[in-house]
């Protein structure tokens, strides 16, 4: 699962052209992991034929919850932008109730994307998934205009249609063409862009960081994602995957 924001939300003043040692690690760490998740997540989807993507998310919300859990119990990360690494945490509830309930008009949009990311995974192969995906940064743009009127440069936005026609021109060379799956990956476009829209806003009103706004979507969305799992009988379905304990399946 991606949750990364786009250098278009309102940023702290940029200071330097150049990068640190420490920003490409972990530029290079994002990388990483984002295509080993959408890799496994394809396989687990498409060659294993997983069928329950909501157990799926709710298995990858469990382990940021974990993370999370653990790193700030060692104090090497903080879940607010004031808040030093040595300061006093609350063990049980990291952020205090009302902060929490602050962060739920990010957390649907956050739970909405999820769910949808799966599906667009599912109907696609990885390489048109990640060339559609770059059209997310247009509709990100867009609701930033409709939500908070923000414009950006010309030059911005001849950029950003040079992406859009390059993924068009990607697509229409694409062989396995499916209008479900393409149209799923906007639908999931549409939802990061609102997500992404909601981060910066959120984030002001609340005074969390990225670590913050995350642990209060996995601790807002994990639960709903639990029921819905129970209602549904994915949970019991999924001790019965025939492909659960292999081995391919559980490094795929």
């Amino acid at each position: 699962m991606e949750h990364t924001k786009l250098p278009l939300s309102d940023e702290i003043p940029y200071k330097s052209s150049s990068m640190t040692r420490k920003g490409a690690y972990v530029a290079l760490s994002y990388m990483v992991s984002s295509v080993l998740l959408i890799m496994f997540n394809k396989a687990a989807l498409s060659s294993y034929r997983f069928p329950f993507t909501t157990v799926m998310s709710l298995s990858q919300m469990a382990c940021a919850f974990v993370i999370l859990y653990v790193l700030k119990s060692l104090m090497i990360i903080s879940f607010t932008t004031a808040e030093s690494k040595s300061s006093s945490y609350n063990p049980v509830m990291f952020v205090p109730s009302r902060t929490l309930a602050q962060t739920l008009p990010l957390a649907l949009p956050y739970l909405l994307y999820v769910v949808v990311t799966m599906e667009a995974v599912r109907g696609i192969n990885v390489p048109m998934y990640t060339t559609l995906r770059r059209t997310t940064i247009a509709f990100t743009m867009m609701m930033e205009y409709f939500i908070g009127g923000k414009r950006h440069s010309n030059i911005v936005i001849i950029s950003v249609g040079v992406i859009i026609f390059g993924a068009f021109i990607a697509g229409a060379r694409d062989l396995a063409f499916d209008s479900y799956g393409y149209s799923i990956v906007f639908i999931e476009n549409m939802c990061k862009a609102v997500y992404l829209t909601s981060v910066s806003r959120v984030g002001k009103s609340t005074g969390l960081n990225v670590f913050g706004l995350m642990w209060c979507n996995v601790v807002l969305c994990g639960p709903i994602l639990l029921l819905w799992s129970a209602l549904r009988g994915e949970l019991q379905s999924t001790l019965k995957f025939p492909y659960l304990l292999f081995p391919g399946f559980q490094v795929s």
